[in-house]
């Protein structure tokens, strides 16, 4: 279905119905995204207050068939964010409606507007004395409604799961401006259809949330941080299972981390202090986060000793103060900022079964290999099986001779990939720019019920045209 563009004269007929400033020309930050790919072609952007604004904001468009590009903190990395083409769709963004509605301390449970930041949503509930565990890189902008939209996960899902699984309700609006009052605080409903889970994920494509109840969850009493040596990925998963057996839910992360990313780091952030005289090949970053009474450097040490008994690791540092631990983790977290300043051919966010994850590194490289001569920076959370598998010209070259490897490069992985019964997307969505690999990659029957739920709920594709599913 043919839709009509955002123009001056929509936007003079909509801003009559709302009040004075809710309408603007969208300001180059709307219209531009992190990784340079896409630059926007919208030309306004609305900025409700309320729930009942972009209630009144959606019908408009669906009633004119103006698309709409739900905007949270620009962070996404696969272009969901941004139209770069076709007629110029409405941007909404709720950075106005920020409000933590409310904190229930012994339900463990936070209202949050959509448009209030992840750090903030943190910091309201360490208030109440209560962890907000979603946790990742971009939390100072990030906000809530585009990181349910785009199920984010971050360093802590091993222990807590994705954003989908913090979520208890959902308060949103659908395509045609209707208000879906699903904002509960229930762990148990089992009335019909779940539309929280179908709205997160669905990346703003099937309506636009405006507000979640939010799970919270008990402060660790204790936290506990260290850098093991591990022989190799296959060691680091033998390692997680021994910690799984000793700790059982106390561990909160297990990132997996290169000799390559070390390297780029020494390269790009030589100001970044690294506590090893030289960079080991492999190693896993752990966190435990332990209840009252227990002793997370001691749990730390027995994981170690059980390691170095088993030959999976030859080194280890446990943080002793709250600055190493912060030290160790900017290790982790930079190295997407040093992959930016050496400048990767293509970069993959994918996902495997975990006991697959050492099959599929020792084969990536011999099959990217075919291709030319390439550096591999793979890192990630090992926990839950998902790689960051970026891939780099050799040294002395530059990224820019490579342009037209890109696609093959991509497809080599994302085959291998599939191959091995995982996914090519595991937690930055799929936006723009993957929407080729799902239907490459994607079951036809899944893709089928997707299109007919689109166009349930959806019927005249208004919400985020051509994301996830091709206009």
């Amino acid at each position: 279905m043919t839709l009509t563009p955002a123009d001056d004269g929509f936007a003079e007929r909509l801003a009559s119905s709302l009040p004075d400033n809710t309408l603007r020309r969208a300001e180059p930050r709307y219209l531009e995204e992190p990784r340079g790919r896409w630059h926007g072609c919208s030309g306004w952007v609305a900025l409700p207050r309320s729930t009942d604004e972009a209630s009144t904001i959606l019908r408009a468009c669906n009633d004119a068939r103006v698309g709409v590009l739900p905007f949270g903190g620009g962070t996404g990395l696969v272009g969901g964010q941004i139209a770069p083409e076709g007629p110029a769709p409405l941007l909404i963004s709720l950075e106005r409606m920020n409000a933590i509605r409310a904190v229930y301390p012994q339900e463990n449970v936070a209202l949050a507007e959509a448009g209030a930041v992840l750090s903030d949503v943190q910091e309201a509930a360490r208030e109440a004395g209560r962890l907000f565990p979603l946790s990742l890189a971009s939390e100072g902008t990030a906000r809530i409604g585009g990181l349910l939209a785009t199920n984010a996960g971050g360093v802590n899902v091993l222990r807590y799961g994705n954003a989908r699984d913090q979520v208890l309700g959902l308060e949103a609006v659908l395509p045609d401006g209707t208000v879906w009052h699903g904002l509960k605080r229930l762990r148990k409903d089992n009335t019909g259809y779940d539309l929280r889970n179908l709205l997160i994920g669905a990346e703003g494509t099937l309506g636009l949330i405006t507000a979640a109840a939010l799970k919270l969850a008990p402060i660790p009493a204790a936290t506990g941080t260290a850098l093991f040596t591990v022989a190799g990925p296959a060691a680091a998963l033998e390692l997680l299972a021994i910690a799984r057996d000793q700790l059982g839910e106390g561990i909160s992360a297990f990132e997996l981390i290169s000799r390559q990313g070390l390297d780029f780091l020494t390269e790009a952030l030589p100001e970044l202090r690294q506590p090893w005289p030289e960079p080991p090949d492999w190693c896993v970053l752990v966190e435990l986060g332990l209840a009252r009474g227990l002793d997370p450097e001691a749990a730390l040490e027995e994981l170690f000793a059980a390691g170095l008994e088993a030959e999976l690791v030859s080194d280890g540092i446990v943080a002793q103060s709250e600055q190493q631990r912060q030290d160790f983790w900017a290790i982790r977290e930079r190295i997407p900022e040093a992959n930016r300043v050496i400048g990767a051919i293509a970069s993959h966010d994918i996902s495997l079964p975990l006991g697959a994850v050492p099959e599929f590194i020792a084969r990536g490289a011999p099959v990217l290999a075919r291709l030319g001569e390439f550096r591999i920076n793979c890192f990630g959370h090992l926990g839950d099986g998902n790689l960051h598998y970026n891939v780099f010209p050799a040294p002395g070259r530059r990224r820019e001779e490579h342009v037209n490897q890109r696609d093959e490069i991509k497809h080599a992985v994302h085959d291998l990939v599939h191959e091995m019964d995982g996914s090519v997307s595991a937690e930055h969505g799929i936006g723009r720019l993957k929407v080729e690999d799902l239907e490459r990659y994607g079951d036809p029957a899944k893709l089928a019920a997707m299109r007919a739920i689109k166009a349930a709920l959806d019927p005249r594709g208004i919400m985020n045209p051509g994301a996830v599913l091709r206009d």
